[in-house]
């Protein structure tokens, strides 16, 4: 038999007057206090402990029994759902958005995160690939929203897509933990037994390499680039020229480079292999940085943002290339080096290899990493350099002098 609900009236509730608790059922009471104060509370059980929520003064100018029977079965409701009442009544009225939620859990778990790259991921995927739903209530984020971020790029990038999916999954989580959620509701962005059904696993998808220009086109890109005034486009030669990675071009500091030595050492906690890196400069290579340092040389880095003193967003070159209309990416560059190297020039393949910073296999390999190969490999990224700039001849001056 169901509980009974509704004992009291609304004439007799007005004639008790022995202190204590009066009970309408369902976890509704009239409390009266030693000195006669008199309210509605609604007791519930939550995590084990019995909690008492407050609905406010049972007086003639207070909340009418009617009014507290309304709360009382909103707090019920509440409690089936998974929801701290208490904590969902002195919220404020309006639901924060996803995007504001986001902005908070990235706040709370910055300081922990490994490297400032790994924030600017976080930052970035959270508002540009979920820029359509950033505005929206945080409870009312469902499957068809978390699929409306996810499906422009589960086939295009599905390790971004990937990442993206469990980066909406912690903040939804986050968002339930603060009671704006409700503790039952399953989360829209988990993936066993909900998105599994509805998306392609990423490990089937076609992943591929990183999409890489043909290296018959980077000297006509290149002569394109020289065009634009933009720092992401001296930066972006810049990484070409040298073979290396987006990042450690676009964070490079004016401390690492020597222009006399026409070196850039990189610091092994900036190198993905975690070890030191050597790079000879190209004569067009130092002839950037020293635009650049008339530009701004006073800066930490040497291609600042927009703040100087940050470096580039993360963001900046994928955003040229967008901007050109190229399907390529950056580090796709380093494949075009490698193949151009292999294909039209004699030096050794490890050559190369060092050159892009790999660790190399075998004894005789490592050999040039012990040695460092320095000016053997600034005979192969001088040549590259003239190939990039459109010199004839380059790739022929190349094979006689690997001969």
């Amino acid at each position: 038999m169901a509980r009974q609900i509704h004992k009291l009236t609304a004439r007799g509730a007005e004639s008790i007057s022995e202190p204590g608790r009066h009970g309408d059922g369902g976890g509704l009471y009239l409390s009266i206090s030693a000195e006669g104060r008199r309210r509605w509370v609604f007791l519930f059980t939550w995590n084990g402990k019995l909690r008492e929520a407050g609905l406010g003064a049972a007086a003639k100018d207070g909340v009418s029994l009617k009014s507290a029977r309304d709360k009382a079965a909103e707090g019920r409701k509440l409690v089936k759902e998974g929801v701290d009442p208490i904590a969902h009544w002195s919220r404020p009225d309006t639901v924060p958005t996803f995007g504001e939620i986001a902005d908070s859990y990235i706040e709370a778990h910055e300081s922990s995160w490994r490297n400032d790259k790994h924030a600017a991921q976080w930052k970035m995927t959270l508002k540009t690939y979920c820029e359509a739903i950033r505005k929206t209530p945080v409870n009312q984020i469902d499957t068809e929203s978390v699929l409306s971020a996810l499906k422009p790029l589960w086939s295009r990038a599905p390790e971004t897509a990937s990442r993206l999916r469990g980066r909406i999954e912690a903040v939804l989580d986050a968002a339930k933990a603060k009671g704006h959620i409700g503790r039952n509701e399953a989360n829209p962005a988990s993936w066993r037994g909900h998105l599994d059904k509805l998306l392609p696993r990423p490990s089937k998808l076609t992943r591929g390499h990183h999409a890489a220009m043909p290296y018959g086109e980077v000297p006509a890109f290149i002569a394109d680039i020289r065009t634009r005034e933009a720092t992401a486009a001296r930066a972006l030669e810049f990484c070409i020229l040298t073979a290396t990675r987006s990042s450690e071009a676009m964070q490079a500091r004016w401390q690492e480079i020597d222009l006399d030595a026409q070196t850039w050492t990189i610091p092994a906690e900036r190198m993905k292999a975690g070890r030191e890196h050597r790079v000879p400069l190209s004569a067009r290579a130092v002839a950037i940085l020293k635009g650049m340092k008339e530009a701004g040389g006073a800066y930490e880095y040497v291609f600042p943002g927009r703040r100087p003193k940050r470096p580039l967003s993360n963001m900046a070159f994928e955003m040229f290339l967008r901007r050109s209309k190229l399907a390529y990416t950056t580090h796709g560059f380093r494949s075009s080096f490698r193949d151009w190297a292999g294909n039209e020039t004699n030096f050794p393949r490890e050559l190369s290899e060092h050159s892009l910073a790999h660790v190399i296999g075998d004894k005789a390999e490592q050999a040039y990493r012990r040695s460092d190969a320095l000016s053997r490999r600034r005979e192969l990224m001088d040549t590259w350099a003239r190939y990039c700039g459109g010199e004839a001849g380059a790739n022929i001056v190349a094979m006689k002098r690997s001969a």
